[in-house]
């Protein structure tokens, strides 16, 4: 049976120490799988930071990413989701061309209706900032893009929670502490 690759997200959670982010995406390397996004900030946990990474792969390849991840030091814990298991979210910015924006008025109906925000506008460009899944941020770019409109367009990192009540360390810590 063969393994279809697929997008997983990754949630991995550290002390915060310095070269941990490398020997994370080496582990990556190692494999020759490609990062398409990686964000990292503080959890909610004290101390403990949020690495949220995702990269196609199939479930076999995936499962010992996580496990090379995990034997990390100062990994704390790495789980991998797919979308259905996550609340995601994405931030785009588009820095259009004022003077078309302002003579096409389908390209402001086009931000409006992607529910999209003018943030800044200016003689020479407007800033539009959209936030929402991977999906809806790279259409409302395409959109634009028929236009000939787009002057400058970057999206962030993903952003996950799971959909379970808490960080799916906080569990992990608190079975450490009662057994340390």
């Amino acid at each position: 049976m063969e393994n279809k690759k697929k997008l997983y997200t990754l949630l991995v959670y550290s002390e915060n120490v310095a070269g941990i982010l490398n020997q994370i995406t080496a582990v990556f390397t190692r494999r020759q799988v490609n990062i398409e996004s990686l964000n990292v900030s503080a959890s909610s946990i004290p101390g403990v930071h949020k690495y949220t990474i995702t990269a196609w792969s199939d479930e076999d390849q995936i499962i010992k990413i996580t496990h090379q991840i995990e034997k990390k030091i100062d990994v704390i814990k790495a789980n991998y989701f797919t979308d259905e298991q996550l609340f995601i979210r994405e931030s785009g910015l588009y820095k259009l061309s004022t003077p078309m924006v302002l003579e096409n008025p389908e390209i402001s109906r086009t931000i409006r209706r992607s529910q999209a925000n003018i943030i800044e506008v200016n003689p020479t460009y407007t800033i539009v900032q959209m936030h929402g899944v991977t999906e809806d941020i790279i259409s409302l770019f395409r959109a634009l893009d028929t236009f000939g409109c787009v002057l400058q367009y970057t999206r962030s990192g993903r952003i996950a929670v799971t959909r379970g009540m808490q960080e799916q360390v906080s569990e992990f810590l608190e079975s450490r502490q009662e057994n340390g």
